[in-house]
């Protein structure tokens, strides 16, 4: 029976392999565009006596090819001189005389300019004529200081012609309309300000149609209530920024990094920039990013549109899924094996739902190589190994979505996929006649050493669950390793430290004379970092190849740093013993 499950499971994984091609071919890094926020520039413009297109000009010579509008205010186009706009109790002292309405609000401009904007607005609005004057003013109740007023569209008109990639950022406001233009025509792609897109939640369809099929940008870390509706009928592209006031903390090549490991390593087309304060600071920033992408082979120019569809042969997961569950029922002790199976289908379900198929696998497949008793030293551990690419393969393939992919539709579970696995290893090791076990365990006496070995490994579990994810937060990593990582990310695709700890642990565990409890604590252990490996690949939005390469040097380097260990615990052991 046993040899049939796990023939299934390898037949399964060879014929679901292909069903991974689709989302490789669309997943590539790059090509990305370099992002300059316009009011930034408008800001350093102005300061160092320059035009917005001349400071564009050079910002460009140094790789930005792109820019964000956004969509201007009342006291906006006040400040710039094309409107004039006054509050009841101010307008009265220029024209004493007039029948001004206490509390309204006077608005006045170019008309074909200023009945443009006013079409914006959901608001009572009456035409007045004030003092002598033939130029008519708009009264209104509400003050519309702070009212969207359309886009500069001369600018708009002008970057388009110079070949500019455009970001138009509108802004939503309770009192606009939506059946009116709402980003100009020459924009490329729409960035959302604040925390809900445009037109939440109840004039969402409204938007969809008034963005004409407009790509819209997914940034992250920053989810926008609204925006998985309009991602269903619009395209979208993954951005990348930096706060400010983050930005101000770090150095220009700090910056850079962060910017260059997102095109290369997650996926992103949209690199959203901020000058620094300094002119000099900024060139450095820009001079060593378009540097590394070039180095990265990350191509800067147009993004492209990453939608595939996904393979029938997907299908053929569930089958080895089903073989895993299945050997993991006949593997753990009675007579736990099958009611924890069932546990875990039911408890997927709870958790995923539609997606349980694949936390199945993330839960189940980590575990199972450390049930094949008949097998001692390393191929054990080359086994779990084996099963956790197996459960990668039935993952990607049945998890791997274009909304997943974009991060639309992330994998749930993430958790369980490091707690349920080195769980089931030591559920494996009850033995079936378990009334004696415990009775021995209940006399048993602890000595001090072996209950600080139990602690540090309960410690190294919880850790693990705690700094899950890219996440975790800042206080529980020490700087030291901050650094180890920026290190280790310059030279190579930068592996999890679990999987390095786990896969070093390994032959520790397999090859030196433990007694058995232990050697089954430190095999627990080992189970935490192929958890890893599968809690690595349900980073959808991540490229496979990048999962992959940092999986295998994972592996690689803490095999290596493994058997250094064995080789001097075994000299340490020769030593003490003399």
């Amino acid at each position: 029976m046993g040899s049939l499950l796990r023939i299934t499971v390898l037949l399964a994984a060879v014929l679901s392999l292909p069903a991974l091609w689709p989302r490789m071919q669309a997943e590539h890094p790059g090509p990305v565009v370099l992002i300059m926020d316009g009011e930034e520039v408008a800001d350093q413009a102005r300061f160092t006596d320059r035009t917005f297109l001349q400071a564009m000009q050079e910002y460009r010579s140094l790789g930005v090819e792109g820019v964000a509008l956004y969509e201007q205010s009342v006291r906006n186009w006040v400040n710039r001189g094309l409107l004039t706009y006054h509050p009841a109790n101010t307008l009265q002292l220029v024209y004493p005389n007039a029948q001004i309405r206490p509390g309204w609000f006077y608005l006045t401009g170019p008309q074909a300019f200023l009945e443009a904007i006013v079409a914006r607005w959901s608001i009572p609005i009456e035409k007045v004529v004030i003092g002598t004057g033939t130029q008519p003013w708009l009264a209104t109740p509400v003050n519309v200081e702070f009212f969207p007023a359309g886009y500069d569209r001369a600018l708009a008109r002008e970057l388009k012609a110079q070949g500019f990639y455009i970001a138009a950022r509108p802004f939503d406001h309770p009192y606009r309309k939506y059946d009116v233009e709402l980003i100009p025509p020459e924009a490329d792609v729409v960035v959302f300000a604040g925390l809900d897109v445009l037109g939440y939640k109840d004039n969402l369809e409204a938007v969809a149609v008034g963005l004409e099929g407009k790509p819209i940008a997914w940034i992250e870390g920053t989810p926008q209530r609204g925006f998985a509706q309009l991602a269903q009928t619009l395209p979208v592209k993954r951005l990348f920024s930096i706060r400010p006031e983050w930005q101000d903390k770090l150095t220009p090549a700090e910056t850079a990094d962060k910017f260059v490991l997102a095109a290369r390593e997650r996926g992103h087309q949209l690199l959203y920039l901020r000058p620094y304060r300094q002119p000099g600071d900024t060139q450095q920033f820009l001079t060593i990013l378009k540097r590394d992408l070039e180095r990265s082979g990350v191509p800067i120019g147009e993004p492209t549109a990453r939608d595939f569809d996904p393979s029938p042969l997907r299908y053929m997961a569930f089958l080895g899924i089903a073989a895993g569950l299945a050997l993991l029922a006949i593997g753990l002790p009675a007579p736990f094996g099958i009611p924890v199976a069932v546990l875990l289908v039911l408890f997927a379900l709870g958790v995923a739902r539609g997606d349980a198929a694949p936390l199945l696998a993330a839960m189940v497949f980590p575990a199972l190589g450390f049930l094949e008793r008949q097998l001692s030293g390393l191929r054990l551990w080359l086994a779990a190994v084996l099963y956790s690419l197996a459960g990668v393969v039935f993952l990607a393939a049945l998890g791997s979505t274009p909304q997943s992919v974009l991060g639309l539709d992330p994998f749930r579970g993430v958790s369980l996929t490091l707690v349920v696995p080195p769980l089931l290893v030591a559920l494996s090791f009850l033995p079936t006649d378990y009334k004696p076990a415990l009775n021995f365990l209940y006399n048993y006496q602890f000595k001090l050493g072996e209950v600080a070995i139990v602690l540090v490994g309960l410690a190294v579990v919880a850790l693990a669950v705690l700094r899950r994810g890219n996440d975790a937060a800042p206080s529980i990593v020490p700087e030291w390793e901050l650094q180890l990582r920026a290190f280790l990310q310059d030279v190579m695709v930068r592996p999890r430290f679990k999987e390095i700890f786990a896969h070093a642990l390994a032959p520790m565990a397999l090859l030196l004379p433990w007694p058995t409890w232990m050697r089954n604590a430190l095999l627990v252990l080992v189970a935490v970092g192929m958890g890893s490996i599968l809690n690595t690949f349900s980073h959808y939005h991540t490229p496979l190849s990048i999962s992959f390469f940092r999986v295998l040097n994972g592996i690689l380097i803490g095999l290596l740093l493994g058997l250094v260990g064995v080789w001097v615990f075994r000299r340490l052991r020769e030593w003490w013993l003399r």
